[in-house]
């Protein structure tokens, strides 16, 4: 009721700007039209706009306007944020100068004011007008895809960067379970935004969140109302799963939910691209955690049942390096023999022989030319705290499995008495922290004699 009566609100001083605006700036002439009005000239407006109902009505039409643009025109209003509205470089060295000489809190302000550009306060101003939060991530979605070949386009990715850590902090955020009852139109985002397993129909849909051994929660943003940011899939089991297809079967056994002792993350889903970078996962995970104790105090065991997108990748390069030490003879052709989008089943012995000590070495030696593991689910589990606990060969025979990862899947075990360690270790010393079952997966072979390139 709030914030449909705070939208209301902000709707009609919209409107009320509007007639501001043509009033104060003349806008309605036989010269200019704000319908008309060049985007960049909308954005200087709405700088030097100083009622709050004028600067709605601006913000909104910027956007509006926007969100009809075709791609080019899109990127070509991306690159008059990023570059005129730029910070003053003369006013920069006149406040640092100014500080050097005197480094008072006076002068560290103005320095501070001259620093910060210009489309920083274009974003927080566009940001004003109701519904606009969800249109600042679409363009930012335009920017992300921009980038690659606009680098000079960086500064503007920053300031959306820097804005929206603020704006989606934790603070804000709401958890909700999503069941059965919940509205139609996000269930229906739930199945659009599903990255990991894809939901085929409403009633795969149903079947993975209206059963008791079933669980589905989301955050929410109260500026995007009914825009979920990231949902996570909970199946409530006996034990740890070692296989998909036993959670995701059309006909199975339900588990009373006081039965349960372990509850498995199978599926974490972020929705909205344009906020990519914006943390969500590790305080979506701790929280469910918490909410899932509070219901089921029998649960014992928290853990994930994770793909490992990379993986595949990742051992075909090492396959076409004649000088990788991670493979021998032997191994290339039994790699060889899993070229297929499938393989026979009377191979799959050999390949686990060759692939479970891979499997290892590539979460425990593998890293980055910057020196992190390279899966970037691994990053997420174990930057959380996690522990990786256990390697699960031919886990995923969907075809994304069989194509990303030989059909591998793992196990992340969340040991809330072990979770602060963990992250520690991995966030300060690089240290992965993993059980002796899969330390042990390195096998006799021994680890990679130079660093790893990729």
């Amino acid at each position: 009721m709030e914030i449909g009566f705070l939208n209301e609100l902000l709707n009609t001083l919209a409107g009320q700007g509007r007639t501001l605006v043509d009033k104060a700036f003349g806008i309605g002439s036989a010269q200019k039209t704000f319908d008309k009005m060049p985007l960049t000239e909308l954005a200087r407006l709405l700088l030097s706009a100083r009622g709050e109902a004028s600067g709605v009505a601006i913000a909104r039409e910027i956007v509006r306007r926007y969100l009809g643009l075709g791609k080019l025109d899109r990127l070509a209003f991306l690159t008059a944020l990023a570059e005129t509205f730029a910070p003053d470089a003369g006013a920069i060295k006149a406040s640092f100068a100014a500080y050097a000489e005197s480094p008072t809190p006076t002068t560290l302000i103005a320095l501070q004011e001259a620093v910060e550009p210009p489309r920083q306060e274009v974003l927080r101003r566009i940001n004003l007008a109701p519904g606009n939060t969800i249109g600042l991530v679409r363009m930012r979605e335009d920017l992300l895809d921009a980038l690659p070949k606009n680098p000079a386009l960086a500064s503007l990715d920053a300031d959306f960067t820097h804005l929206f850590s603020s704006w989606f902090n934790r603070g804000f955020l709401v958890l909700r379970r999503i069941d059965w009852s919940s509205p139609a139109h996000i269930l229906e985002k739930i199945i659009r935004y599903e990255a990991v397993h894809a939901i085929e129909s409403w009633d795969d849909l149903r079947r993975r969140i209206e059963p008791q051994d079933r669980r589905c929660f989301a955050f929410f943003h109260p500026a995007l109302l009914d825009e979920p940011l990231i949902f996570v899939e909970v199946a409530l089991t006996a034990e740890k799963p070692a296989a998909i297809e036993p959670i995701l079967a059309e006909k199975r056994d339900i588990l009373p939910a006081e039965g349960a002792e372990a509850a498995v993350f199978y599926s974490i889903s972020n929705c909205q691209r344009g906020l990519a970078g914006i943390s969500f996962g590790n305080f979506l995970i701790k929280q469910v955690v918490e909410e899932l104790r509070r219901e089921l105090p029998n649960l014992s065991t928290f853990v994930t049942l994770s793909p490992v997108p990379g993986f595949r990748k990742w051992v075909e390069r090492e396959a076409a390096d004649p000088a990788s030490p991670a493979l021998t003879a032997d191994d290339r052709a039994v790699l060889a023999s899993l070229d297929g989008e499938e393989t026979d089943p009377a191979n799959l012995d050999a390949a686990a022989r060759v692939l479970t000590p891979l499997l290892a070495r590539y979460f425990l030696e593998a890293r980055t030319p910057s020196g992190k593991v390279i899966d970037p689910v691994a990053r997420f589990h174990l930057g959380n705290g996690a522990r990786l606990d256990r390697l699960n060969l031919f886990a995923d025979f969907s075809a994304k499995g069989w194509r990303d990862s030989y059909a591998a899947m793992v196990n992340y075990l969340y040991d809330l008495s072990a979770i602060e360690d963990n992250h520690e270790r991995f966030a300060t010393l690089g240290q992965v922290a993993a059980s002796p079952q899969v330390t042990k997966s390195l096998g006799s072979q021994k680890s990679l004699a130079r660093a790893p390139k990729r």
